[in-house]
């Protein structure tokens, strides 16, 4: 069975401006690239998880979302990183009714380790809300890491970050 890093988009791979669909609001968090590629290299697949409830609320289509993640990939794979896949909720319950997919459900991680057959014992997840944390713990990722600036958060995640060097692979 492989072994998967899954992370959270808005607020920890890119900085979360709300509802970020064009490339040219794309602004990456520091250190990004170099924990993708560490994690690429010692043989985790890259997952993202991703709730994007402006799909749902008609901010924004899913063929900007999907065009904005392509890009996003490739902006991985020019700087020696992998992305193996974009799992995504476009729904909001206000907008769309519930769904199994939306964090803090656990849906889009269960699908990928259906997908990809992965140990979610040996995974881990990096999130910047509560939330995150919850839908790893339901999928039965042990280790969790809450990405914050915010001093003596409460979270059930295993371990809190303020810098993503700080994330041993």
């Amino acid at each position: 069975m492989r072994k998967a890093l899954f992370l959270d988009r808005d607020g920890v791979i890119n900085v979360d401006h709300d509802y970020v669909y064009k490339p040219e609001n794309f602004e990456f968090i520091d250190g990004i690239f170099d924990l993708v590629r560490r994690f690429h290299e010692a043989g985790y697949l890259i997952i993202v998880v991703t709730n994007q409830s402006g799909i749902a609320r008609g901010m924004y289509s899913e063929a900007e979302f999907l065009h904005v993640s392509a890009w996003m990939q490739a902006q991985f794979t020019a700087r020696g990183g992998l992305i193996t896949e974009v799992f995504y909720c476009p729904h909001h319950p206000e907008f769309s009714g519930s769904c199994r997919c939306r964090k803090p459900s656990s849906g889009m991680l269960i699908d990928a380790q259906k997908k990809y057959d992965l140990d979610m014992s040996r995974s881990l997840l990096i999130g910047d809300k509560e939330r995150d944390i919850e839908a790893a713990i339901g999928a039965g990722v042990e280790d969790t890491i809450l990405f914050t600036c915010k001093p003596n958060v409460t979270t059930k995640a295993r371990r809190v970050i303020g810098d993503l060097s700080e994330v041993p692979c």
